[in-house]
């Protein structure tokens, strides 16, 4: 399940405090055209890093607003400004992609878990095997039907009889450690029990899983931190706006790295009931 980020700082708090603008000072600008009815737009750098006034001349009265200062240009060559949509967007981005990878390295870990036998006859066992199939390496569950007659054997029906032999090359290539029976119209698996010291070997290769699939959550964290300090470059974000995103993230972070706890632990459990 994806975990939604909680809210984080109102967009509005990513503009600093409008600096203060004397009324002399508003009084005495001039705009290039005089005021007229129509909207009529000049604008100068504020003090703020993040902020410039913007001076919009309304039936002869200034006014002003703030905008995020980008260096983006227009055609006409001038200075654009940043929306608050273009902002949030970005910061959408960074973060459906933060959850589509952790999801996929959930999915990944949870994939590489089934493949690895428990004693227990389960087609998931045979996701990681691959027969060259004229020429291309392809997944055995692709080109057959794997079932489970009972708890200790597997059936591989291909759909075509003729890769019969490829899939049983395959599984005794394979590190399953099963020999095939290949009768001619199907294949069969006897799972044997796991020795003691089988279960030990397994339950190393499960835990060095999980640490990886660790790592690579920890990876997917740094690089949505970097690309919120991106944004803190281009005077997007402020430096509050990019803690507070940082610790919505880390937030996240730790679910994920309790989902993996969790697949982990079930997948010992597994591997030492005998």
């Amino acid at each position: 399940m994806a975990m939604n980020f909680s809210p984080s700082t109102p967009v509005g708090s990513i503009y600093q405090q409008k600096p203060h603008v004397s009324a002399k000072a508003l009084l005495s600008f001039q705009p290039r055209d005089s005021p007229i009815s129509r909207w009529k737009n000049a604008s100068w750098g504020a003090a703020s890093n993040y902020v410039k006034l913007q001076v919009r001349v309304v039936r002869g009265f200034a006014v002003r607003s703030p905008v995020v200062r980008s260096q983006s240009k227009d055609k006409r060559g001038d200075i654009r400004c940043a929306t608050i949509e273009e902002i949030e967007e970005e910061k959408s981005l960074i973060e459906e992609d933060v959850k589509e990878r952790m999801d996929k390295t959930i999915d990944s870990i949870r994939s590489n878990f089934n493949s690895i036998r428990t004693g227990r006859s389960n087609p998931a066992m045979l996701d990681k095997i691959e027969v060259e199939y004229y020429g291309t390496p392809t997944s055995l569950k692709s080109i057959a039907q794997i079932s489970t007659p009972d708890s200790s054997s597997l059936l591989v029906k291909p759909y075509d009889k003729s890769a019969l032999k490829l899939i049983e090359k395959a599984i005794v290539n394979s590190d399953l450690g099963m020999t095939p029976n290949n009768d001619g119209e199907v294949i069969r698996l006897s799972i044997p029990q796991l020795t003691s010291e089988r279960r030990k070997e397994l339950s190393k290769i499960v835990a060095k899983q999980a640490e990886e699939g660790k790592v690579a959550i920890r990876n997917i964290r740094r690089d949505a931190i970097k690309a919120y300090e991106k944004l803190e470059k281009e005077k997007k974000l402020s430096e509050d706006n990019v803690k507070d995103l940082s610790s919505d993230l880390q937030k996240v972070t730790d679910e994920y790295m309790k989902k993996i706890d969790s697949l982990f632990k079930q997948k010992e459990k597994e591997l030492i009931t005998v």
